[in-house]
């Protein structure tokens, strides 16, 4: 199983919105890294929601259909996945906490700040898992 951080502008599309729903298509990617990315997944991958404009992770999510032609753009290049809700952050983790991790020296998330889709290492998930279940 691999890891990933998908970023949403909240007001587009939030995490309450996913969990609303249970399930979407994450179209919409223009970006060719982060189509690299989306192609990479597979069902049962975890992913952390990230909302862009509020700049933290809010949720869990599981890639439930790995990369497909995404039927909202009409560029065969394009591709979606299907996302399913798990589980909100009961503590949302903020980028300035991710930043101070030890294990996010380095990553996309922090060089590439307009990278709409991130892979994340074992060890990323566990601080985003840590910090995100912490008391108040």
């Amino acid at each position: 199983m691999a890891f990933w951080l998908l970023k949403a502008e909240p007001t587009e599309y939030s995490f309450a919105d996913l969990l609303r729903d249970g399930q979407t298509a994450w179209t919409g990617v223009t970006n060719p890294q982060a189509l690299a990315n989306l192609r990479a997944m597979r069902a049962g991958d975890r992913a952390a929601i990230y909302h862009s404009g509020e700049k933290r992770a809010v949720g869990v999510a599981r890639i439930s259909r790995a990369a497909y032609p995404d039927p909202a753009a009409g560029d065969p290049k394009r591709v979606a996945v299907d996302v399913e809700a798990v589980a909100a952050l009961p503590a949302p983790v903020p980028l300035e906490d991710l930043r101070s991790e030890k294990a996010f020296a380095g990553s996309p998330l922090l060089r590439q700040g307009r990278l709409s889709v991130v892979p994340l290492t074992d060890a990323q998930w566990q601080a985003i898992e840590r910090l995100g279940h912490r008391q108040p």
